[in-house]
């Protein structure tokens, strides 16, 4: 997915809008098959890459026609409504996903997708005219750059999955790896800024506001992707909770988008769009500092508020920024405008949840030590802490040994939980404060209010 957003834009012009975004679609339908009828985890790998591939061309495509075919004054109407369909499925999904898989098996997630993507396949064919292609590009493409930047973004997205596993740096494969995809990312920097055929135009991060919308929309993603990942692993290790229990607590993160967004659509013609954004980083900031003092018995109830908040702000962030980052940009350079944006949302929101894994990681093992320094058989609580546990085993006819083993062994499991416990907390702290520091950033971007 990360792979192929760049490239959108350029492959639009090759093959023709229409034509290239019937054929991506088709192939996701057909890839989406595959995948509910793998026959083993080799097989579903290769057919989720080829979704992922032609999946990943959607976000971008829809930016790029916007852009390019609604007028100016409707462009914001139009990112707002693209805004709202596209963090609804972050929302939604695990819920739907853990119904699905809880009553029909994991195969009905593919199976489902089928009526969506054939509807939108026939409206699509229906709705967009005919364009010309242009194949001739493909002989003066660049492909020393294309093949750079897919190999860096390749080698980083794989280096980001497996780093935390193995020990980032200290492995000689992760460090061979960063050093690929730097090498990579310096060629392609070279090729797209001197080259004779750049195929994405980079120099548009030179332009004030476009640049510095996608330094807040790599926190964006950080806050977004980030937040998706760390309160279902919360949910799952911590309160054991099964899938479909958690995406009925994350559902709660996209109902309030629902009110917010009719309301930012008419708020983005009177207010300068900054205060929009900052409104929407201190929102989405608040939320994740609610949950900073979450505990081992945390669950729906507690989760609730934290995720209805953060719903509400997380529009307030996205919809204004991508209006802002858009505006001005010409209808030749809105693949690249569109390819670049996305690609530093989605890059975000990749080195976040690497760098959160760590993270979690990390600050397990600082509050694991502290807390164990506390737990001592010349500390009085833990002597009566461990005299209870084995009185209460031994009620369940252990014998003396086997109750003070078992008793020891409950003392270290609450141990790590409690330090796990910490460390959630501390992850939610860290996003919140890079909100805080987004909301901060906004205001160096010139004022902006759409008119229409």
């Amino acid at each position: 997915e990360v792979v192929v957003i760049p490239l959108t834009g350029w492959l639009v012009q090759v093959v023709g809008l229409r034509r290239f975004v019937l054929t991506a679609s088709s192939i996701f339908l057909a890839a989406t098959l595959c995948c509910a009828m793998a026959w083993s985890l080799e097989s579903m790998l290769v057919f989720r890459t080829i979704a992922g591939f032609a999946g990943g061309t959607f976000i971008p495509l829809s930016f790029t026609v916007i852009l390019t075919l609604l007028p100016p004054s409707k462009q914001p109407l139009g990112i707002a409504m693209f805004s709202l369909t596209a963090t609804q499925a972050p929302s939604i999904g695990p819920t739907l996903g853990g119904f699905l898989t809880e009553n029909y098996g994991w195969e009905s997630i593919f199976y489902l997708q089928v009526i969506p993507t054939s509807l939108m396949i026939m409206i699509l064919s229906w709705g967009l005219s005919k364009s010309s292609s242009k194949w001739s590009m493909l002989k003066e493409a660049d492909w020393a750059g294309i093949l750079t930047l897919s190999a860096a973004l390749g080698a980083m997205i794989l280096i980001l999955e497996e780093g935390n596993r193995l020990d980032w740096l200290e492995s000689q494969a992760v460090l061979n790896g960063s050093l690929f995809a730097g090498s990579c990312f310096l060629i392609f920097l070279y090729r797209q800024l001197w080259g004779p055929n750049p195929f994405i135009n980079i120099r548009l991060l030179g332009r004030w506001n476009f640049g510095m919308a996608n330094v807040i929309g790599v926190i964006l993603g950080l806050g977004l992707y980030g937040t998706i990942f760390i309160t279902p692993l919360f949910l799952a290790q911590i309160q054991d909770y099964n899938a479909l229990q958690i995406g009925v607590t994350m559902m709660w993160f996209g109902f309030p988008q629902l009110i917010a967004v009719p309301l930012i659509v008419r708020l983005m013609k009177k207010v300068d769009l900054r205060h929009l954004v900052a409104f929407g980083c201190v929102i989405f900031a608040w939320s994740c500092l609610i949950n900073i003092h979450m505990n081992a018995d945390s669950g729906y109830d507690q989760l609730l508020l934290a995720n209805f908040i953060r719903g509400i702000g997380q529009p307030f962030l996205s919809i204004p920024l991508a209006v802002m980052a858009t505006v001005g940009i010409e209808q030749a350079q809105a693949g690249s405008a569109s390819g670049l944006y996305n690609l530093t949302r989605n890059l975000g929101g990749a080195v976040g949840i690497a760098f959160l894994a760590t993270f979690l990681s990390i600050r397990q093992q600082f509050h694991s030590s502290h807390v164990v320094e506390n737990i001592s058989l010349y500390n009085p609580a833990t002597v009566e802490r461990l005299d209870s546990l084995k009185n209460y085993f031994s009620g369940f006819g252990a014998d003396s040994f086997l109750a003070q083993e078992q008793a020891i062994r409950a003392i270290d499991a609450i141990a790590r939980r409690e330090s796990m416990v910490m460390a959630y907390n501390d992850a939610f702290y860290f996003v919140g404060v890079a909100f805080l520091f987004g909301a901060c950033v906004t205001y160096t971007l010139k004022p902006f209010r759409p008119q229409g």
